[in-house]
């Protein structure tokens, strides 16, 4: 049986080892991932309000596209990652809209809208907003953001028709291929469910048929 005297020395020699030893290290938080987000107002257009939201490590993006009387709601949409990496890029070079970097020309010019550009970390947020802008990075993120707007209302635009105005479906058609011609869809393969099940089905016109099979077709193999 140990004495009294060696239990106090081992309490003390174990006392020294926990006493000596590291403190475990406090698990890490999980790193923040950024976001981006886009917004024009621009009353008595059509539409009037515009939102898009896309994330730097997810597919998964939102958009609100709006007459400012009606009720808000996004929904959502999908960018690829090679096209979120462009738009991230680009608002790198914009030092991600720190400091309330001024991109607007301040020139007498019509009014064009509000537009607001923000970046997002965390608790870190920057954001800019102008009316128009001459900085190229700045054009270029703004057309990719319209664009992907332009192209989730004609998509829904084709979808609304499809339920409700089939005989009207060649019109919408046309509306997407002229934003086509014009390389205004920065991602139009998008699109392509819903061209394909426009063109498998009898009960649309034939020339909305044919026409959703080319558009299907020029997306997936572009010249």
């Amino acid at each position: 049986m140990k004495t009294l005297l060696q239990r106090s020395v081992l309490w003390a020699a174990l006392a020294s080892i926990l006493l000596s030893s590291p403190p475990a290290a406090a698990p890490s938080p999980a790193a923040a991932h950024a976001k981006l987000s886009y917004r024009r107002i621009f009353k008595s257009s059509s539409p009037e309000f515009i939102e898009i939201i896309v994330h730097d490590d997810s597919d998964a993006a939102t958009f609100e596209i709006r007459q400012l009387e009606e009720d808000p709601g996004a929904a959502p949409f999908e960018v690829s990652a090679p096209l979120r990496e462009k738009m991230f890029e680009l608002a790198a070079q914009l030092k991600n809209f720190q400091g309330h970097q001024d991109l607007d020309v301040h020139r007498r010019i019509a009014n064009l809208g509000e537009k607001s550009f923000r970046w997002e970390k965390g608790s870190e947020s920057h954001e800019t907003k102008f009316n128009y802008t001459l900085n190229s990075a700045a054009t270029q993120l703004m057309q990719i953001f319209e664009g992907l707007a332009r192209q989730q209302e004609l998509v829904t635009l084709l979808e609304r028709r499809m339920k409700y105005d089939r005989l009207g479906i060649n019109d919408a058609l046309l509306q997407f291929e002229a934003d086509l011609n014009h390389k205004l869809l920065p991602e139009p393969q998008r699109a392509l469910p819903t061209l394909d099940q426009i063109a498998s089905d009898s009960r649309f016109v034939e020339i909305g048929r044919q026409r959703a099979r080319a558009l299907a077709e020029r997306i997936r193999h572009p010249s």
